[in-house]
């Protein structure tokens, strides 16, 4: 990781002006990049596709806005364009037995759907070594299709959203072939062109099961006519090589996921490559990834790290030397409630209480960041509109 800026701090409050000059720079430095990738400007437009016509910081509805329904369910991600989000992040992609890819945060689905209270199902609760951690429970690749659907969604986190509990039971779990349609109908209703920024999960484990999911990703987005450089669908995934490998079946805009900078890409542990993400995020690292992706999704701590009290310090320089090679920045993930938000936003002596999540949006806005991912759409479009009109 890069050094330090010490001359940015996480509290400044910049005026309404020079709000509105971090967030030219933060375009022009990854246009800049993009032309030195590129070597012409006419191929500056389509370094990132369609993702240039949305507003900046982009708000991304995180599993939709599962802030206030159960995540991955089609009520979340209605609720999120409802409430405004730019994108919404539709899918992290799972396969069933029988090769149908659906929307589940993980693989395990026993704290996301009712499947313990399925008698039928009891015995496929088993333990599973997933991405080198033992994880007990009950897998989708244990499942048909036909039979994912006669579960329910239920809230994944309740002892913090007691609220959500309210939604349990309410929808299915949805497939991503589902999740395109509901984008081309939503496009229609609404008159506005539905971004939707689906994850590809867990791809070196299920390629060991004969479960490939990049190609059964490009299938469809082929079949939907949404494989396109312009396409409104952003590609992710925490694993390098899966970027590169759809980088060879799509032209959709591609983003590397980065979690914290000690951890190692599983596709590297497998493969045996030494690097973690600090390496990745260093300016030779990130130049490698944009020569197959246009953007990264860091961790927010390495945007700004924090203390040993959880408070936030200063300011990395990833931000700017991922623009320099013309990268953008989606970093995950800010919630409203205490237990989520650094140390020095948190109010009250409630710990599942909102705190100060319009300050943690100011701190990290400030660093020129180019998106955020949120469980609460609604407070990201508000934090936006204060941060650039001042």
């Amino acid at each position: 990781m890069g050094t330090q800026d010490e001359t940015t701090k996480a509290s400044a409050t910049p005026t309404g002006t020079a709000r509105r000059a971090l967030l030219g720079a933060a375009v022009l430095g990854a246009t800049t990049g993009a032309l030195a990738l590129s070597g012409t400007a006419s191929a500056t437009p389509d370094r990132h596709g369609g993702l240039r016509s949305l507003p900046v910081p982009t708000v991304i509805g995180h599993r939709g806005a599962s802030g206030y329904r159960p995540e991955h369910t089609l009520g979340s991600y209605q609720l999120a364009l409802d409430l405004g989000a730019d994108i919404v992040e539709a899918g992290d992609l799972v396969p069933t037995r029988d090769g149908h890819l659906v929307c589940r945060h993980e693989p395990e689905i026993g704290g996301t759907t009712d499947v313990a209270d399925h008698p039928r199902f009891a015995g496929r609760r088993t333990t599973k070594v997933l991405d080198g951690v033992p994880t007990t429970g009950w897998f989708t690749e244990d499942f048909t299709l036909a039979e994912l659907k006669t579960l329910r969604a239920t809230e994944r986190i309740p002892a913090n959203r007691p609220h959500n509990t309210l939604y349990d039971g309410r929808w299915e779990i949805p497939t991503f072939e589902e999740v395109l349609k509901w984008q081309d109908e939503q496009t229609r209703r609404r008159g506005k062109q539905v971004w939707i920024y689906p994850e590809i999960k867990h791809p070196t484990y299920f390629r060991t099961l004969g479960l490939g999911l990049e190609e059964r990703v490009a299938k469809l987005l082929h079949k939907y006519g949404k494989d396109r450089k312009t396409s409104p669908v952003v590609l992710q995934s925490f694993e390098p090589t899966s970027v590169q490998r759809l980088n060879k079946l799509v032209d959709n805009p591609l983003v590397v996921l980065l979690s914290g900078a000690a951890t190692r890409p599983w596709d590297f542990v497998e493969t045996g490559d030494p690097r973690t993400v600090a390496d990745l995020v260093t300016r030779a690292g990130l130049r490698e990834i944009a020569g197959y992706a246009q953007g990264i999704g860091p961790t927010l701590d390495l945007v700004i790290p924090k203390d040993a009290n959880g408070n936030l310090t200063t300011p990395t320089t990833l931000v700017r030397d991922a623009h320099a090679v013309g990268l953008l920045l989606h970093p995950y993930t800010l919630r409203n409630e205490n237990p989520f938000l650094p140390a020095n936003f948190r109010k009250g002596t409630d710990p599942d209480a909102y705190g100060d999540a319009f300050g943690a949006y100011r701190a990290y806005f400030a660093t020129g960041i180019d998106g955020i991912f949120t469980d609460n759409p609604d407070t990201g479009l508000l934090a936006r509109a204060e941060f650039v009109n001042g």
